[in-house]
């Protein structure tokens, strides 16, 4: 018989859920779970801590940001329908327009890469209001155009007010829901995301169509960036909370200085049988995320020990002593980092530089690329749709090719509920089958369906276009680019924060530069393509897509060796970002 193999090291993504048995652990009694779960991370007892909210207080805040992804989304794919009504009074090109949108792929890129230390060392709430800014800025300068310029660098300001959706909203959302729930949650995301990239071209071609004319899209969108400004200024919360500030009793100390605590470790045998046997196993800062991972090395027994020593002996609290905050306490625009020096300038700097960092993670590229390939596809096909839908032989009115979004819409619904919820269900089910023990890669597997669906789509849809295929059809090819729109963005983001979860913020932030970096480029040479030939550009961009979402496969394969080997580099980057700040 084989030697058993244990698992034996902690590798981030990997970790144990259940028993061998997929029977709920039996674990520490005072560890609160939901159902069968134990929950991660664990609540602490402050007042403060936005895990404890009430269950309304969860779903306002979690409507407010989502409100903020829809809307923003909206406002930056709502510029070509107003092109019609430009062109005929400035006689702007179309190509102008698809300049304008190559500007704000990079407003949102790097405003989002440019402004991310902001929310360590001032909290949540700054971001979201200089967005909304931002979002009024650019709108009214759209609504107002005259000129190239005009057409071109408003939508520099409207990508910037969307950058807040691309990874502040996110870690606001796992600020207050729970690991399990990644899936679910980072699926409404993607549907936010889908609602407002569909829903803004639909309703302003109405907008333009109508009396109002087309510069009311901008006053339109100004308006309500206006009002959102003064819902959040008011109703959203802060949701910043340092957890390992609050330490209620001496295994909480213990759990979070890194000590070990004793876990039954699976070892397989060749024979398919199973034992256990006591083996230690690390227990990280978030008190007990760490309880579930696998087994323990040196290097593992020391995983945030010396990151939290210290910290935990200058700032050790008793709950008896953590004050509510009031309610103008918990909108306070700033709230300032304990450990902010001065304005924090240095520290901006250092912790932006440090960011530049996540770029050597696997999973932050193999998450890019997918996002970046539907931004780059949504690009060609909303071009399509605008420039080609209203001659013959559709000779579409602005409603009419509104209405396209339409079908994008309902396969987005699915597709955000097949890889939101759907991968939360599927993620349970293989770990129950693989003796209890969860690897990141499980959600991958979902990504089968959109490798085969949305390529499909744009072959559909794109030689429909060429061709002059009359409806259902190119519809059909809608309905699937939207659903690969819908699942393989929140598949991909969702397995980045299962893979490095106390990386979200940066490693989102990676993300949204290399996805907009994507779309920019396919942008500004987007009409040059679609010039050359219709048909032979979509057929090109479905072999693409093929490759990319194919990329799943390999990531399946040899993504546990990739967590693996950024293990180490991943806990220095911890390290180094929580000691940037003392």
């Amino acid at each position: 018989m084989a030697t058993p193999v244990s698992y034996d090291e902690v590798i981030p993504g990997t970790r144990r859920l259940f028993d061998e048995h997929g029977q709920n652990l039996p674990g520490d009694e005072r560890l609160l779970k939901h159902g069968d779960i134990v929950l991660v991370p664990q609540p602490t007892e402050s007042p403060n801590d936005p895990l404890n909210w009430k269950p309304w207080r969860k779903i306002w805040h979690s409507f407010l940001v989502l409100f903020v992804v829809g809307m923003t989304a909206a406002t930056s794919n709502v510029a070509g329908s107003g092109a019609d009504g430009v062109n005929e009074e400035y006689g702007i090109s179309y190509d102008v327009f698809n300049t304008g949108a190559g500007v704000l792929f990079i407003g949102i890129g790097y405003w989002c890469l440019l402004s991310s230390p902001a929310v360590h060392l001032y909290g949540r709430r700054i971001l979201y209001l200089i967005g909304m800014i931002w979002g009024v800025i650019g709108n009214t300068w759209y609504g107002s155009i005259r000129n190239t310029g005009d057409t071109v660098w408003s939508q520099l300001f409207v990508g910037a007010s969307e950058s807040v959706g691309e990874a502040a909203v996110q870690l606001s959302l796992l600020d207050i829901w729970f690991e399990h729930q990644n899936g679910s949650t980072l699926g409404l995301y993607t549907l936010a995301t889908a609602i407002g990239t569909y829903v803004g071209p639909l309703v302003g071609n109405q907008i333009s169509a109508s009396t109002l004319g087309w510069r009311w899209i901008g006053y339109w969108g100004a308006i309500i960036s206006a009002g959102t400004f003064v819902v959040l200024f008011f109703g959203l919360e802060e949701t910043e909370f340092q957890r390992d500030r609050f330490i209620t009793n001496i295994d909480d100390r213990r759990r979070l200085s890194g000590d070990l605590m004793p876990e039954k470790t699976l070892q397989h045998a060749s024979d398919g049988k199973s034992a256990d046997t006591e083996q230690p196993t690390m227990v990280n800062d978030e008190s007990v995320r760490g309880s579930n991972e696998i087994g323990g090395t040196k290097n593992g027994r020391r995983f945030h020990e010396d990151r939290h020593s210290s910290e935990i002996d200058r700032n050790r609290h008793s709950v008896s002593f953590s004050r509510k905050k009031t309610y103008w306490q918990r909108i306070q625009v700033i709230t300032k980092a304990h450990n902010l020096r001065g304005f924090g300038a240095k520290q901006f700097v250092n912790r932006l530089w440090h960011t530049m960092r996540v770029f050597s993670f696997p999973a932050v590229w193999f998450a890019g690329l997918q996002w970046g390939l539907q931004n780059v596809c949504l690009t060609f096909y909303l071009t399509v749709e605008e420039d080609y839908w209203y001659g013959p032989p559709w000779n579409y009115t602005n409603t009419e090719v509104g209405n396209m979004n339409i079908p994008c819409l309902i396969g987005s619904i699915i597709g955000a509920l097949y890889g939101g919820y759907g991968s939360d269900k599927f993620l349970i089910w293989m770990t129950k089958r693989n003796k209890g023990i969860m690897e990141a890669e499980y959600r991958l597997y979902l990504m089968f369906l959109c490798f085969l669906i949305f390529p499909t789509g744009m072959l559909i849809f794109g030689i429909g276009s060429g061709e002059g295929w009359s409806w259902p059809v190119p519809y059909h090819g809608l309905g699937f680019i939207g659903f690969g729109y819908g699942c393989a963005g929140d598949l991909s983001i969702t397995y980045l924060a299962d893979s490095y979860p106390d990386m979200i913020l940066e490693g989102m932030v990676g993300v949204a530069t290399i996805n907009n970096t994507l779309a920019m480029i396919f942008t500004f040479v987007a009409s040059y393509w679609l010039n050359s030939s219709l048909r032979n550009c979509f057929i090109e961009l479905s072999v693409i897509s093929f490759l990319v979402m194919g990329s799943s496969l390999p990531m399946i394969l040899y993504g546990k060796r990739a967590r693996r080997w950024t293990r180490n580099r991943y806990v220095k980057f911890l390290e180094l970002r929580d000691g940037l700040s003392k």
